[in-house]
C-alpha cells in the first residue's frame, strides 16, 4: 500500500468508498495530484481501479486512459510550478529537506546530461513519481524533451501496472466464484491434489536423473 495513505490518513476502504463514487475521474484526479508534486496515493488508487476493473466494476482501457491523463496532466504542472517559482521556493524552504544552492547546482547539471532518462524512469520510484517533474523545470529542462519522456513514461506505468493489477483482480474474482461453487473443502481437496501431482513428478524426476 503507498506511503502516503499513512501520510494522509486515508484507509483503504475510504479509497475503495471514494473509487466506488467518482469512477474513472478518481483515477485522474489522484494520480494527477501526485504528479504535481503533492504526496498522494495515486499509483494506490491506479490498482485499486485496475483490480475492479478485473473484477468486472470498471473497464480497464478507461482506467488506463485515465490514469494516463492525469500523470501527464500533473506532472506538466509540477514542471510549470518548477520552471517558474521552483528555484524561489527550494531557497527559501529547501532547507527543511537539505537542499542548498550547492546541491540545486548538482541537480541542475544531472538534468542537462541526464534528464531523459530520470523524466521516463522516475515514474516507476515513489519519490521520484512526485517530484521528477517539478526538478525537471526547476533545473529548466527543454519543455518539448520533457513532454516526450514525461508522456512516455506515463503510458508504460499506466499500461503496466493497469494490465498486472487487472489480471490480479480477474484471477481474484474467478478465486472467489471457485470458493462460493465447490466450497473452501472443495479447493482444498484440489490443492492436494495438485500438491501431489507435483510432488509425483518430481520424485520421478529425480529417478530418472539417478538412472
Amino acid at each position: 500500500m503507498d506511503d502516503s495513505l499513512a501520510l494522509l490518513g486515508i484507509s483503504g476502504n475510504t479509497l475503495n468508498n471514494i473509487l466506488g463514487t467518482l469512477g474513472y475521474a478518481a483515477v485522474f484526479l489522484f494520480i494527477a495530484v501526485e504528479s504535481s508534486g503533492i504526496p498522494f496515493p495515486g499509483e494506490t488508487m491506479l490498482l485499486t481501479a485496475s483490480a475492479y476493473a478485473g473484477a468486472g466494476h470498471l473497464q480497464i482501457p478507461l482506467v488506463i486512459l485515465a490514469a494516463i491523463a492525469g500523470a501527464i496532466t500533473g506532472n506538466n504542472c509540477g514542471y510549470v510550478l518548477g520552471r517558474t517559482g521552483g528555484r524561489r521556493l527550494v531557497r527559501r524552504y529547501g532547507h527543511y529537506v537539505r537542499l542548498d544552492e550547492r546541491k540545486l547546482q548538482s541537480a541542475q547539471h544531472y538534468y542537462r546530461r541526464h534528464g531523459d532518462k530520470t523524466v521516463f524512469f522516475g515514474r516507476f520510484v515513489a519519490v521520484l513519481r512526485a517530484w521528477s517533474a517539478f526538478l525537471a523545470g526547476l533545473n529548466h529542462m527543454h519543455w518539448r524533451k520533457f513532454v516526450i519522456f514525461d508522456a512516455a513514461g506515463a503510458i508504460v506505468w499506466s499500461i503496466l501496472w493497469g494490465v498486472l493489477a487487472f489480471e490480479f483482480g480477474r484471477h481474484l474474482s474467478s478465486l472467489e466464484r471457485l470458493v462460493t461453487d465447490v466450497g473452501i473443502a472443495g479447493v482444498a481437496v484440489v490443492a492436494l491434489l495438485l500438491g501431489g501431482f507435483l510432488f509425483w513428478r518430481y520424485r520421478l524426476r529425480r529417478r530418472e536423473r539417478l538412472a
